[in-house]
């Protein structure tokens, strides 16, 4: 009697046909593992993708290190921003690109204004004979402004930055340095969120962004970095292929670059400085679009990677898994509900999936910062994946109102 009131609970919980039979219990390890794959495929590039480059880097598999003389050569620079509607920050931002371009003997600022509705041009003209400013009569995008700059350089090197980033005056001496080894071709800076503790949002933001820097110095140090940002990074000008207008020109120009033959390097005393958008909504909508201009870039740049096995794993682990994220998390986690659902029976499964859901809003209502950001970086991932999805619709991003919380000044 004592043995079947003990057997009853678990003839509950096991029902017929379920894994206590070997083909369900095979069918519950297939679930299983086919789940912990695609986990495993959303949480590469963060994971096991910098501990190979960091292993890489140990046991010397780097990339081959040229010598840097610090006191570089007689090169030539010049410095391109596109601006919009950029009124808030603009003059802050000339003041420190002249401040930028007084440390080299030869520096010209070239900005692009895109027909803005603001006082962005009336804030500029006080700087007309100390830059070269071109005035767009209609809205074209950044891209298409940064291009008709580029017919107008000259210089040996080009400096990209944006208008809401502060770059620090010995940036371009940090950077000028490594043009003397003829393999490099792009040179990026290092960015820094600085308000990282005002908001759930903005404390994610910053903490995905010093985990990205970390594993660009990781790519740069083992072979190249896998595309630059658009706040600071600088390039050869022989080596600018330029973009189309409705593509993004950061990554694509330096992915060009790479695909070329030279090699993107990173210099992490090169410091450029920006708010993280602080809202939510504002967070959300910037990934969309940075995700689709990105995904849009990776149609094109595709065939030109050949068949180089390094640059493809690089280019697989920190690109192409990182805007499918969100696919894999849901892939993943609906593999492992179906496993448990056939472990056990799927009420259960379903009132421990709800408990957990309310537990975590409970949590976040409360003020956790660790549930916070980590539903910020979920929101966050979800928005490059529907960025894909938009690019593979269709959509581009040739024009676009910037989000308006990075343009607050740095250190307000």
């Amino acid at each position: 009697m004592t043995a079947l009131w003990l057997r009853r609970p678990l003839l509950r919980v096991f029902p017929a046909g379920g894994p206590r039979s070997s083909g369900g219990w095979m069918s519950t390890s297939f679930l299983a593992a086919a789940s912990l794959l695609f986990i495993g495929l959303a949480a590469h590039p963060f994971t096991t993708y910098p501990l190979s480059l960091y292993l890489m880097r140990k046991f010397g598999r780097g990339r081959p290190q040229t010598r840097i003389d610090r006191t570089g050569t007689g090169l030539s620079f010049a410095i391109c921003m596109s601006v919009y509607n950029e009124e808030s920050c603009i003059e802050r931002k000339v003041v420190n690109l002249l401040e930028l371009a007084a440390t080299v003997e030869r520096c010209s600022i070239h900005i692009y204004a895109d027909a803005p509705s603001d006082r962005t041009v009336e804030l500029l003209q006080p700087y007309a004979d100390r830059i070269d400013l071109v005035l767009g009569r209609e809205r074209r995008g950044k891209t298409c402004g940064l291009n008709l700059l580029m017919k107008r350089v000259e210089a040996d090197v080009v400096l990209f930055t944006d208008a809401n980033v502060i770059i620090d005056p010995a940036a371009l001496q940090r950077m000028r340095p490594h043009f003397d080894d003829p393999k490099v071709g792009c040179v990026c800076g290092n960015l820094i969120y600085v308000n990282g503790d005002e908001t759930p949002t903005s404390a994610s933001g910053a903490l995905y962004w010093r985990i990205e820097e970390a594993i660009k110095q990781l790519e740069s140090d083992t072979f190249s970095v896998i595309g630059a940002d658009g706040s600071l990074f600088a390039i050869r000008r022989e080596c600018h292929r330029p973009p189309p207008d409705d593509i993004i020109d950061d990554f694509y120009v330096s992915m060009m670059i790479l695909c070329n033959g030279y090699t993107v390097v990173r210099e992490p005393a090169a410091l450029a400085f920006e708010r993280s958008a602080t809202g939510s909504g504002e967070e959300f909508r910037r990934k969309v679009r940075i995700a689709c201009q990105a995904f849009n870039v990776h149609r094109l740049v595709w065939p030109r990677l050949g068949y180089n096995p390094r640059l493809l794993y690089f280019y697989f682990s920190h690109r192409l898994l990182k805007w499918l994220m969100i696919y894999n998390i849901a892939i993943g986690g609906a593999l492992m509900l179906w496993a448990l659902a056939t472990a056990f029976s799927p009420g259960s499964v379903t009132l421990l999936s709800v408990a957990l859901a309310l537990t975590m809003a409970a949590l976040a209502a409360c003020g956790s910062r660790l549930v916070q950001n980590g539903l910020a970086m979920l929101l966050a991932c979800t928005g490059a994946g529907l960025g894909v999805w938009r690019s593979i619709r269709g959509d581009r991003f040739q024009v676009w109102q910037p989000a308006l919380s990075p343009r607050n000044p740095v250190g307000d």
